[in-house]
């Protein structure tokens, strides 16, 4: 493994954090127990939502999402293109059509409501957003034209735990929302998730199907709530297991201040970069009536200078970047190309994603300005120093 100086994401994991796990794993109940019930509790009341499920990872949480919309065979539902695959994938399990849609911008690289609405037909049942970097986009537009068309609007909030638009957290302007929890994300255990929504119904289904279709959990039955079960869906084994909803608990604690600190380092980002020729901030460091989560930091290079070349350059001075994400529509499995998104291709093309995390020091994000700067000097991306 690559000794970075300056890591694209980092994780700590403080000693009363594996304390808590530990104690889990001396309590003797691992599977879904107290743990998951208290983080359930915990993310409903910091998210709004009537109801919040844990669940084994985002993906899982965006198909329970899926099915819970009775999405199937001859639906479309319109998605983003510029998003991690299993946005697009979890449609795609219901035997439901993906439509892809355009961004709003190269400085907006989230769906577009406009875009949304020119691909909706007379099969279409749902829309399916994306918080891309922890930022709400137009998530209250596509809301009003969910509204107005009669169509389910469901979110991929992976990125957004915290992220708020007008006091309402992302996630719940929807049917549903689904939460990320893997390591490289702002509430990191690893692997885990969970999925939100107002909905009774929604939510009892999605409990159902979370394990196995069964009408009582081994929880219920071991504390003698319940002594048989039956199973009515065809349903799946999504449980998160208790070490983690442990972590996830703890982890959400913290979860407020450590969004804080990101949202000053990605201030302290845009000072340092502004005015700067060859390259531009992708997401916006403050937004009105917003509260960012700031996954995410990425720069959108002029158009003409060699992306690998400037990677290049930063990975010589230990600093990781990467790619979020290639287009979804190029995927062999997903059209190979076939739809065209010209601001999707240009964003796929030319955006880098810098380092971001809760711990980042001022000394780290400084060494990424300057790596960036000799980047954009060097003759290999053709690019110009930075504004005096």
């Amino acid at each position: 493994m690559a000794h970075w100086t300056v890591p694209l994401a980092d994780v700590v994991v403080p000693e009363d954090d594996i304390a808590a796990v530990a104690d889990v794993y001396r309590s003797g109940w691992l599977s879904m127990g107290p743990r998951t019930e208290e983080l359930e509790a915990r993310l409903a009341e910091f998210t709004g939502a009537r109801h919040a499920l844990a669940v084994a990872n985002c993906t899982v949480g965006l198909h329970l999402m899926c099915v819970a919309a009775d999405l199937g065979p001859g639906d479309e539902v319109v998605v983003p293109s510029l998003t991690f695959v299993a946005t697009v994938n979890a449609v795609r399990y219901t035997g439901a059509t993906p439509v892809f849609a355009e961004i709003a911008g190269l400085d907006a690289p989230w769906l577009s409501a406009g875009a949304a609405e020119a691909a909706i037909t007379e099969r279409t049942k749902a829309i399916m957003t994306m918080a891309y970097g922890g930022h709400p986009g137009e998530i209250a537009e596509l809301r009003a034209l969910a509204q107005r068309r009669g169509l389910l609007l469901l979110e991929d909030a992976a990125h957004a735990a915290g992220t708020r638009l007008h006091g309402r957290h992302v996630g719940t302007f929807g049917m549903s929302g689904g939460f990320s929890f893997f390591s490289n994300k702002n509430l990191a255990v690893g692997e885990g998730g969970a999925v939100v929504t107002d909905d009774d119904d929604v939510a009892a289904r999605m409990r159902l199907l979370r394990s196995h279709g069964m009408t009582t959990l081994s929880w219920d039955r071991h504390r003698g709530h319940a002594s048989r079960y039956d199973v009515v869906e065809l349903g799946f084994n999504y449980r998160i297991d208790e070490p983690r909803a442990a972590l996830a608990t703890r982890r959400l604690e913290r979860l407020e201040a450590e969004n804080e600190r990101r949202r000053s380092l990605v201030e302290r980002y845009h000072e340092a970069l502004d005015g700067w020729s060859g390259l531009a901030p992708a997401l916006p460091a403050a937004e009105p009536d917003a509260v960012l989560a700031q996954h995410l930091f990425a720069v959108v290079l002029e158009e003409g200078l060699d992306r690998d070349a400037f990677r290049t350059v930063l990975h010589d001075r230990g600093v990781q970047t990467s790619l979020h994400y290639p287009p979804v529509h190029h995927f062999s499995i997903h059209g190979a190309g076939a739809a065209r998104l010209p601001l999707t291709d240009a964003y796929g093309e030319r955006a880098v994603t810098l380092p971001l995390f809760a711990h980042m020091t001022d000394a780290q994000l400084e060494a990424v300005v300057e790596a960036v700067g000799a980047a954009l000097a060097d003759a290999r991306v053709h690019g110009a120093a930075p504004a005096a």
